[in-house]
């Protein structure tokens, strides 16, 4: 007679058969999960709400949508099997530097700001206009342009391929733009207190009651009303089908820190190829901000964001005709005023 097979045996064999199976569910689901090729593919919708057509003979899960956010055309992503890489979104803030000591102290802050914008950081033996044939005006104030022949400027210049758009509040010194429009390069001044909305004197000098925007870009600050003649940088070269800047000037009484915000986080900088600002520390400057330390603290981080999209800077110059402030106090061996001016090294 047989011998009966024990009850837990059987009990036992089902058990093994129940856990590998389920062991094998969980690796397919994740393996779906995190593999996207191996994931049906959906339609895609951009920030805009439009569907982005995907390739032929791909299916798409009935009920659900993918949203990507796509900026400045630059796409993320990686190749073989891993997590998903969430697309670059739009930053309506700076990254803040780490302070410059332990704890926050206004000391250090000034110290490590002043000592940035004292030192250069490339170095530039060509800045004077007067060195190009035909051009012997002698400037007033130092607004250097890098000229050397590593740089494009200067073959730009020859080539009367030149272009600079200057940003100005009713000033009259308008030397440096005479002097590049004499040069052979089209310039453009936008000043909202000239009377006309566009004046040309000469071949390449036009003037235009226009102001580039320096309100913070954060939606969730209160919408300010525009002014008609106030548009965003990006608007503008939109608007005249201009795609790059070869030089950027700026002499905009303290509205410059934002101003350079704003360049930064619409990704509008990357189209200029040198920067020539005049930035005033005696105050935090329009819709800057927070305590001392703070204020001081972002501008460095400002200035070291344009070093991360490859600027480097040239030439500075400290104003001693004017106060020895900073933020409302005095300051030994230190201008309310400096001319800083920089050069993108990857312009082309």
């Amino acid at each position: 007679m047989p011998k009966e097979r024990p009850l837990w045996r059987g009990a036992a064999f089902r058990l093994c058969v129940l856990s590998a199976a389920l062991l094998l569910c969980l690796q397919l689901g994740m393996r779906r999960t995190w593999c996207p090729e191996e994931r049906p593919r959906l339609p895609v919708v951009a920030a805009s709400g439009r569907a982005v057509p995907q390739p032929r003979g791909t299916a798409a899960a009935p009920g659900r949508r993918r949203v990507t956010y796509v900026r400045s055309g630059r796409r993320g992503g990686r190749p073989g099997c891993s997590p998903p890489v969430r697309e670059n979104t739009v930053r309506w803030h700076i990254e803040l530097q780490p302070w410059a000591s332990p704890t926050p102290s206004l000391n250090y802050e000034v110290l490590r700001f002043l000592k940035y914008i004292s030192t250069s950081q490339i170095s530039c033996e060509h800045k004077n206009l007067s060195s190009l044939k035909g051009n012997s005006e002698a400037m007033k104030r130092p607004w250097s342009v890098c000229l050397d022949e590593r740089f494009s400027l200067i073959h730009r210049l020859r080539n009367k391929q030149c272009r600079l758009y200057s940003l100005g509040l009713g000033s009259d010194d308008n030397q440096f733009e005479i002097s590049m429009a004499n040069s052979g390069c089209e310039v453009h001044r936008f000043d909202p207190s000239i009377k006309s909305a566009h004046i040309q004197e000469g071949q390449h000098l036009w003037y235009h009651r226009l102001s580039v925007d320096w309100r913070d870009p954060n939606p969730a600050i209160a919408a300010h009303k525009l002014h008609s003649n106030t548009k965003k940088l990006g608007t503008i070269l939109n608007e005249f089908g201009h795609r790059k800047i070869d030089v950027l000037k700026a002499d905009v009484e303290s509205a410059e820190w934002k101003i350079l915000e704003n360049l930064i986080l619409e990704d509008v900088v990357e189209q200029i190829g040198q920067l020539v600002f005049e930035v005033h520390i005696h105050w935090p400057g329009f819709e800057v901000s927070g305590n001392d330390s703070t204020v001081v603290r972002y501008w460095y981080s400002l200035l070291r964001e344009l070093e991360l999209k490859d600027f480097r800077l040239f030439h500075t110059y400290k104003d001693l005709s004017k106060p020895q402030m900073l933020l409302k106090k005095e300051a030994f061996n230190a201008s309310s005023c400096y001319t800083l001016s920089w050069v993108n090294t990857r312009w082309k």
